[in-house]
């Protein structure tokens, strides 16, 4: 399975790029949320796991464009901010979880799996 992970810290990236690949996982990396855009459109992933505080394109944004393309693409959005507003935005733009920052990992494996198609 291809997940795009969209996030800008290296730090997150890193961890959880090297812990999916441990997984099994092949897994496309971004730093902003155009490149995700632009890397849903050329490489087609299977799920994205979406952060939300990006530069260039927020996560909003990214959401609302690659929505235009790919309706039905699993978005888990992961995110540092865990106000029930913003779990309440991100599920009604289209995505199917949300999950706080730091990530339970094996939660993480949890849904991934339920959203997988």
């Amino acid at each position: 399975m291809k997940l795009l992970l969209a996030e800008d810290d290296p730090h997150n990236r890193d961890m959880l790029c090297r812990r999916l690949h441990r997984r099994g996982y092949e897994v496309l990396a971004t730093e902003d949320g155009l490149q995700a855009v632009e890397r849903t459109l050329n490489e087609s992933p299977d799920l994205i796991l979406m952060d939300i505080a990006m530069p260039v394109l927020n996560g909003w944004q990214a959401m609302e464009r690659i929505r235009s393309i790919r309706p039905h693409l699993p978005i888990i959005v992961l995110s540092a901010h865990s106000l029930a507003d913003d779990r309440e935005r991100a599920l009604a733009s289209g995505a199917c979880a949300y999950l706080s920052k730091p990530v339970d990992f094996d939660l993480l494996l949890q849904t991934i799996a339920r959203h997988a198609s």
